[in-house]
């Protein structure tokens, strides 16, 4: 099976909405806060309270619980939010916790542990493994973009390959007024500066001197934003499918759709040696049908469950989840198959259905929420009450609060047609999926540039940094880029394999990062690791 922090890691950066965030003093107040510093002892003596989990499914072992952070670190007094933590106990003496993060941005990790747990039993050896669902995610003041969100991506995708740059603009426009209607107070003090600053909050609360952390995909970002801010604070840290901390979204963008053309690749040639390949056994042949399906199903999609169609895009979003695991590539074949002989569209249902790959639509039968989250004192929401376009509204909100690039409305209409010839050239099938992120952001507040001007070279103990070859959403080249602006505290190990991070399906990079965290023990600077067997 697919370990759930690989089925849940998000390919690209798409979007949303938050202001510039003010912040504070990486150190924190031991005795009693500096003249200028708001006081937040109240929050760093908080003890967490222990209970079973809640909720059908949930391993009986699997406790939660939870901590109480300010809204908005620089007036603590305005307002509070709850965090919700999620752990499975040491199995023997425990030296403390080690932190986990899913990635995303916007994926719930309580969720992801208890779906995945077994993943991580071997660090039970040593620590309590503990997650959380980050503020804005899960069950922390969950945010929404209300059950028309749907219907305005649908537009949006129609603007853009109608080349009509100024619809595009109006439907962004609904979309960032949407949000910003269902969230409620949570979303301008949502994003990565606060979610490092929270995770500090829960190392103290942890009873932890020091924060040990092994973070996925954005969960990258996360703990390279955390080893800035607190640099005196971090212990061992694993990082695994490294995120670029520099790149513009367009950027980002392009290198995504690159590096998903290069897993698709990867895929056809794996897939026309078996005779069951719907597209023959040609490599030029098979990358040329993939494509005109796509276009075929774009001009006239086909039925889906539930009375929803199928688009070209739709099938683009699932070709992409899939591509995130080698081990889903036999069922990617399968679904394909059945689409193309039969005109059946369930097997990329499904996939589709495994995890994140941008903002998509609603599944069908469930409603978003229209309560407001976030409010001045906001407790955890009921896993059954969030909202069900929570991860990809959390995506779009988290990925815009963490940069500073927003394009006008004339930037926009000049370059559509040249950014939209840039991506198409970067990949024919996943070029205007990945056009559809990266403009998302327009017309958001501004985000934050600590992450982009103040996260480098950081003064911490070693820290190791995966990088995976084939990674189809955090390029390899992310990860060396990553590693030389952190400085000579980054570690890098190669994993010359297939699929989204290396933990849970290259046993090489999970041991070697279960020895690093339990042990201390680090791979050599540049060492790597094999590929796995194909089948």
């Amino acid at each position: 099976m697919l370990s759930t922090h690989r089925r849940c890691a998000v390919a690209a950066a798409a979007a949303a909405t938050t202001a510039a965030l003010t912040l504070l003093g990486a150190g924190l107040p031991s005795v009693a806060p500096a003249a200028d510093e708001p006081d937040l002892s109240r929050f760093y003596q908080q003890k967490i309270t222990w209970a079973a989990c809640k909720g059908d499914g949930i391993p009986k072992d699997l406790q939660c619980g939870k901590v109480t952070v300010p809204l908005d670190y620089a007036r603590p007094g305005a307002g509070t939010l709850d965090v919700a933590l999620a752990r499975y106990r040491a199995t023997g003496k425990s030296r403390g916790s080690v932190l986990l993060n899913f990635g995303g941005p916007g994926v719930a990790g309580i969720a992801a542990l208890a779906d995945g747990g077994k993943d991580f039993m071997g660090l039970t050896n040593g620590y309590d493994v503990v997650t959380f669902d980050p503020r804005g995610v899960g069950q922390s003041s969950p945010v929404s973009c209300g059950e028309g969100s749907a219907q305005v991506f649908a537009k949006l995708d129609a603007s853009l390959d109608g080349s009509d740059p100024q619809a595009a603009l109006t439907q962004l426009q609904k979309v960032a007024d949407e949000c910003a209607k269902h969230s409620g107070p949570v979303l301008p003090y949502i994003g990565t500066i606060n979610a490092s600053r929270d995770m500090d909050v829960m190392r103290a609360a942890l009873g932890d001197k020091k924060l040990n952390y092994l973070g996925f995909s954005y969960g990258t970002r996360l703990g390279a934003v955390y080893a800035a801010q607190f640099p005196k604070k971090v212990g061992r840290m694993a990082l695994d499918g490294v995120d670029t901390l520099t790149e513009p979204l367009a950027e980002q963008g392009l290198v995504s759709a690159e590096g998903q053309q290069t897993a698709l690749d990867s895929f056809i040639t794996w897939c026309v040696k078996d005779v069951a390949c719907p597209f023959g056994q040609d490599p030029r042949s098979a990358r040329q049908q993939v494509v005109q399906l796509v276009q075929s199903l774009d001009r006239d999609p086909v039925p889906a469950d539930f009375g929803q169609q199928l688009s070209g895009q739709d099938l683009v979003g699932a070709i992409g989840q899939a591509l995130y695991s080698k081990q889903l590539w036999p069922s990617l074949e399968g679904a394909l198959a059945n689409l193309v002989q039969n005109g059946d569209a369930s097997g990329i249902l499904r996939l589709s259905s495994g995890g994140m790959a941008r903002p998509d639509l609603p599944r069908p039968g469930a409603r978003p929420s229209d309560r407001p989250s976030g409010g001045p004192s906001s407790g955890l929401v009921d896993p059954g009450d969030v909202p069900v376009d929570n991860p990809p509204a959390a995506l779009m909100a988290i990925t815009c609060a963490d940069t500073p690039d927003r394009p006008t409305a004339k930037q926009v209409t000049k370059n559509m047609d040249k950014l939209r010839a840039a991506y198409e050239e970067a990949s024919p099938v996943f070029g205007q999926y990945q056009l559809t992120e990266v403009l998302i952001c327009y017309g958001r507040p501004k985000g934050t540039d600590f992450i982009r001007d103040e996260v480098r070279a950081v003064d911490t103990p070693k820290m190791l940094l995966v990088g995976t070859r084939g990674d189809p959403a955090t390029p390899y080249r992310w990860t060396m880029e990553t590693a030389k602006r952190l400085g000579d505290s980054a570690v890098v190990l190669d994993n010359k394999g297939e699929g989204h991070t290396g933990y849970g399906s290259s046993r090489c990079v999970s041991q070697k990062i279960d020895a690093f965290l339990l042990y201390g023990s680090l791979p050599a600077n540049g060492s790597s690791c094999g590929p796995e067997a194909d089948r």
